[in-house]
């Protein structure tokens, strides 16, 4: 029985894992924190659910068998939107309110909603990990971080008998082939520290390590009144201005007690790494601040409880050299992660996971 080890249990290393299962394979996922999920991350407070990192998944806007929907400049398709609305359909929900855009200036207009589905489930998004990992036949091993890897070759030349090793704090286990799917950065750095000594290591440390990405700060700002309104979110155009999104989390069934209003509010890339050190309390002031400045509510100054969620790789701005990594697999290497295409989406670490687990399968 062959044995893979994934690295990381975010959506795709999920993904990765459910694609295995029913194969002849041993699937261990790793994962350093607590939870599995990554940026699939659902907080909870006061009765209120609350997604802090991805918004929402995005389905296609077509069921009539072609590979996705551009209206917007990104591809959602067919496959992962059955694979939601299908077998990881418990609790899903859509939220059907549109997204709105503001620019610089703070001038709001209706934007150009495709009518595509923006899924998410009443538990929240943590639900569609939850329900990956229920329907894989994976070991997953949380709080246990990867801290390095080692290639051993066969000293009889036989490539069967080739394996990695995963050195986790506190132990090490062993591989007959490796699936990386933290982001391009946490992957090019484990790369570096890798004890294998080879070109193909560097090659493949240079194509994650070139993969630029966001930091972003993701603030929950709760009210106990709320308003009637058009949308469910707004969106910087231009990307010029403080904040990039402000959600609305009631918009969506389940997540806030009728009444309430709860504000996902993320302040764009420059912001948020400018002020990532600060102190909580001064960031959410900031952000209030800032949408009841956008929104025109200086009732919006005043909240009665916030929360602060860090993402300090949070999306990646281009994908990897995909030609690079497939190179991987000549040493039993494979990779996933909305990194690897070039988008920050839920749906696009789905699709990429499942496509990874499938070409493993293969392998096998």
């Amino acid at each position: 029985m062959s044995r893979i080890a994934i690295v990381g249990g975010g959506v795709a290393g999920l993904a990765t894992a459910y694609a295995l299962r029913g194969t002849d394979a041993e699937v261990t996922v790793f994962e350093r924190r607590e939870s599995v999920g990554g940026r699939a991350a659902t907080r909870s407070r006061a009765e209120c659910v609350y997604d802090t990192g991805a918004n929402y998944a995005k389905g296609a806007k077509d069921s009539d068998g072609q590979d996705g929907d551009e209206s917007d400049g990104r591809v959602t398709d067919d496959r992962v939107s059955e694979l939601l609305s299908g077998e990881l359909a418990d609790g899903l929900v859509d939220i059907e309110e549109p997204v709105w855009t503001f620019d610089a200036d703070g001038n709001l207009s209706e934007g150009r909603d495709d009518d595509s589905p923006k899924w998410t489930y009443q538990e929240g998004l943590v639900a569609l990990a939850a329900q990956l990992r229920e329907a894989s036949d994976a070991t997953v091993r949380t709080r246990t971080e990867v801290v390095g890897i080692d290639r051993r070759e066969a000293r009889n030349g036989d490539r069967e008998d080739d394996e990695w090793r995963v050195d986790v704090r506190g132990g090490e286990t062993v591989a007959d082939a490796l699936v990386f799917t933290p982001p391009a950065p946490v992957t090019a750095y484990l790369l570096d520290r890798s004890a294998w000594d080879a070109p193909l290591c560097d090659d493949l440390r240079e194509a994650a390590a070139a993969v630029p990405y966001r930091t972003l700060l993701s603030v929950a700002l709760h009210y106990p009144y709320r308003e009637a309104l058009p949308y469910y979110a707004l969106v910087n155009s231009d990307k010029d201005h403080d904040i990039g999104w402000i959600g609305r989390e009631e918009c969506k069934p389940g997540h806030v007690p009728d009444g309430e209003s709860l504000l996902v509010v993320q302040p764009s890339p420059d912001w948020s790494r400018e002020h990532y050190d600060d102190p909580d309390d001064q960031i959410a002031v900031n952000a209030a601040d800032r949408t009841a400045e956008l929104l025109g509510d200086p009732d919006r100054y005043q909240f009665d409880w916030a929360e602060v969620v860090r993402w300090r790789d949070a999306l990646p701005d281009a994908g990897a050299d995909r030609e690079v990594l497939a190179r991987g697999a000549d040493a039993d290497l494979f990779f996933a992660g909305d990194w690897v295409v070039g988008e920050g989406r839920v749906h696009a670490a789905l699709r990429s996971g499942l496509e990874t687990g499938e070409r493993v399968a293969e392998w096998l």
